[in-house]
């Protein structure tokens, strides 16, 4: 059975190092204290919501660099309600707090997103909405990875993950290449055909002019209401049998216009709502008192 950790590339595990190595920089003065004592701790899901979990693997390598077990109850991608038992971590009681806070922090974050993704995808279905949900690359730099993660657990695109998984043409490319048509020429004589280019505008005319210079998707920002089925509709039919491409919206959706951009003219709705200041969910370790 296909695991999304199967995704992960060769330099994930050292990212987790690093991640350990900076929050023990120096003493542990903690760990002094409690010692090599074997503890059992519970994973306990918390908060007041449903939440999806998600970030199993990277919760799971924290405490495998420090010689801990981890025995998960739920699966990752599930809904649990809280107050949910979800893993238990046995070590040496030192070994369990040191990975405490950083495995927490990564749990906590990835399934946000998860849930976050989640929500605005069923609301979308709800809506009627049969096109691909996805999120952005406003992601917080050196946790990309967790974050697109994240999304894909909540069932969504991640959308590009770099500079150089797609060609994208913004506002400021465009100004600085001279015209929208110029920007694409340049892009593809690099780029050929293996990348897919996606082209930001601002009007019917604009998206017109990437259409017939050959732009695959078409990024219709911060057009709403009326004007964004109108252009979809109009552009959709000029160039019926001509070109292949897709319209994307993005720029200034939240969970109260959603239903106004969700639209079935418009195939792909990318959003920086399911990983942008998302709620954490809440999770803690507890360490067992031997029986």
């Amino acid at each position: 059975m296909p695991s999304f950790e199967h995704l992960l590339p060769p330099s994930w595990k050292p990212l987790v190092t690093a991640w350990l190595d900076e929050d023990t920089p120096s003493f542990d003065y903690g760990g002094y204290v409690v010692g090599e004592v074997e503890r059992e701790a519970f994973l306990l899901g918390k908060g007041k919501v449903a939440a999806v979990l998600a970030g199993c693997p990277f919760f799971t390598e924290v405490f495998e660099q420090l010689g801990c077990q981890v025995e998960w109850h739920i699966k990752e991608g599930e809904t649990f309600e809280p107050v949910k038992h979800v893993a238990t971590v046995r070590g040496k009681a030192r070994h369990l707090l040191l990975g405490e806070r950083v495995a927490l922090n990564l749990l906590a974050r990835c399934s946000g997103i998860a849930t976050r993704s989640k929500q605005i995808k069923d609301l979308a279905r709800g809506y009627g909405y049969k096109g691909i949900i996805a999120g952005t690359r406003k992601t917080t730099p050196g946790f990309r990875l967790v974050e697109k993660y994240g999304m894909l657990v909540g069932g969504i695109d991640p959308h590009r993950h770099d500079l150089s998984s797609m060609i994208m043409l913004k506002d400021n490319h465009i100004w600085s290449s001279g015209s929208i048509t110029t920007a694409i020429q340049q892009a593809r004589e690099v780029g050929g055909f293996s990348l897919l280019l996606d082209v930001e505008v601002q009007s019917e005319v604009e998206a017109d002019e990437a259409i017939a210079a050959g732009a695959n998707i078409i990024m219709l920002d911060n057009i709403e209401g009326t004007e964004l089925v109108s252009v979809a509709r109009n552009l959709k039919e000029k160039w019926q049998g001509k070109r292949s491409f897709q319209f994307e919206t993005s720029g200034n959706i939240t969970e109260a216009n959603l239903q106004e951009r969700a639209i079935n003219e418009i195939d792909i709705l990318s959003t920086s709502v399911v990983h942008q200041s998302v709620q954490h969910i809440d999770f803690s370790l507890k360490i067992q008192m031997p029986k």
